[in-house]
């Protein structure tokens, strides 16, 4: 079994990548909050090992979720996956997701502050998992499973936010709070409709956002929500270090001149790779300027 789950582990969700994502985005996050706020010290300590570890075993609880909830349509479309090819059982995923799910709860219940919240992420992470009881309405709605399922982010966002405010004693629901927790939310979201927005030509029996409304409508869509990510990132980037607002416009006028090649010419580049590109610099940025803004505050550099 254990050999399966380190085939699993290894094809579908790399541990040690996996693990540092979990924390650079609970950091990213926890670190807008305090220094947006502009707390006086900093007092990092097992509370926030915890709460990235959350963010890593939660979003591996996901991944696993959707292996059953994909399991008939992988068959056909995805075969050469661990799990759809049969080199790894069901019942090692359900013991994966066990040990994980008690190692979090335990973790949480033990260390963090903000059980509450927590609560509310497992809550809707389990009935996300089970098509929130309506499978059959939302398996055949793309656009349904998006509405029902990518708010998940928002939750893990709020987890951290939560969790920040509680140890520092701030308020949760500040003008600033709410800028973070969608500008941490709108990369995922671009991400998953541009992955899934495809040039005619390589449309399969997949089912994408462009095989639904044709592929300008997602790209014009993607550009539109990529606007508002622009807008919040600028808010609180002129916050901490107004210099990298001109980098993260720059780059969206860079993906924007990609957008529009993309509506004339869909066979060129995908447009994923773009949104990739432009994700890696505003998120390089943003912890870039944390980086610089601790040093600044706390290190009298």
């Amino acid at each position: 079994m254990i050999k399966r789950i380190n085939i699993y582990l290894k094809e579908m969700y790399p541990v040690l990548p996996r693990l540092l994502l979990g924390f650079i985005l609970f950091f990213e996050i926890y670190f807008l909050v305090i220094l947006t706020a502009n707390v006086k010290g900093i007092n990092i300590g097992l509370q926030e090992v915890v709460g990235a570890i959350t963010v890593f075993t939660f979003l591996m609880s996901l991944r696993i979720a959707d292996e059953f909830k994909d399991y008939e349509s992988d068959l056909k479309l995805f075969p050469e996956r661990p799990y759809p090819s049969g080199r790894v059982k069901k019942n090692d995923l359900v013991v994966l997701l066990t040990v994980i799910s008690v190692i979090t709860v335990v973790l949480n219940l033990a260390f963090m502050n903000n059980l509450i919240y927590f609560a509310i992420l497992v809550i809707y992470g389990t009935v996300m998992s089970l098509w929130f009881f309506s499978k059959h309405k939302i398996q055949k709605s793309l656009p349904l499973a998006l509405i029902t399922h990518n708010p998940v982010q928002l939750i893990l966002n709020l987890y951290i936010i939560s969790f920040a405010c509680l140890k520092y004693n701030l308020p949760i629901f500040t003008f600033n709070n709410i800028i973070i927790l969608f500008t941490l939310y709108f990369p995922g979201l671009i991400w998953e409709i541009s992955r899934k927005t495809r040039a005619p030509k390589e449309e399969t029996e997949y089912i994408t956002y462009s095989k639904i409304f044709g592929y300008k409508k997602p790209t014009k869509f993607i550009m539109l929500v990529m606007a508002l990510d622009v807008i919040t990132t600028s808010i609180l980037m002129y916050q901490l270090y107004p210099v990298a607002v001109v980098t993260v416009v720059v780059s969206y006028l860079w993906f924007l001149k990609q957008g529009m090649d993309f509506i004339k010419n869909p066979n060129r580049f995908k447009l994923v790779d773009k949104v990739i590109i432009y994700e890696y610099v505003t998120e390089l940025t943003v912890v870039i300027v944390e980086a610089i803004f601790i040093i600044d505050k706390f290190a009298g550099v």
